[in-house]
C-alpha cells in the first residue's frame, strides 16, 4: 500500500487526532506571528530608549519597582493600570516598552494600551529578569 493511501486511511480512521493537530499547529503559528510582533528583547529595548526616545513603563508593584528598575521607567502598577492609562496620553506618539518581572503581566498591559489607541507598544520579553540576565543596569532612583 503506497504512503498516500496509508495517510488517507490514517486520517479517515483518526480524524479527531488530525483535527487536533491542525488546531495546535494553527495556534502555534498564530502565537509566533502575533506574539513576537509586539515584543522586544532587552538589547532592542535599550536601542529604542537611546535612539527613539521610547518610554518605559514598569507595571510591577511599587515595592518591587523601588528595589530596582530600568532607568527613567514610569511605575504604573497593574492593580491600577487601567485607571492610570490616561496619564500616558502625552506619550502616545512615542514607542512604549512595558515591563514586569517576567513578561506576563506586561503583555496584558500592552493589550490594554493598544485597545486605548497606543500604536507602538512593545512588551519586554522576559521582563526585568531578562534585563538583569543581559547585565543591563537598574536604578533605585525615583523618576
Amino acid at each position: 500500500m503506497p504512503f498516500i493511501e496509508q495517510l488517507v486511511e490514517f486520517v479517515g480512521n483518526n480524524w479527531y487526532l488530525f483535527l487536533a493537530l491542525i488546531v495546535i499547529l494553527g495556534l502555534l503559528t498564530h502565537n509566533l506571528i502575533v506574539g513576537s510582533k509586539g515584543s522586544v528583547g532587552p538589547l532592542q529595548a535599550t536601542e529604542m530608549v537611546n535612539h527613539r526616545d521610547a518610554v518605559v513603563i514598569d507595571v510591577r508593584p511599587a515595592a518591587d519597582y523601588a528595589r530596582g528598575h530600568i532607568i527613567n521607567a514610569l511605575n504604573i502598577p497593574m492593580n491600577g493600570f487601567k485607571n492610570q492609562m490616561a496619564t500616558l496620553n502625552k506619550h502616545k506618539g512615542k514607542p512604549i516598552i512595558v515591563n514586569c518581572r517576567s513578561g506576563a503581566q506586561s503583555s496584558v498591559a500592552c493589550g490594554q494600551l493598544r485597545k486605548a489607541g497606543f500604536e507602538e507598544v512593545y512588551n519586554l520579553q522576559g521582563g526585568i529578569m531578562a534585563w538583569e540576565s543581559a547585565s543591563l543596569p537598574l536604578t533605585r532612583k525615583k523618576r
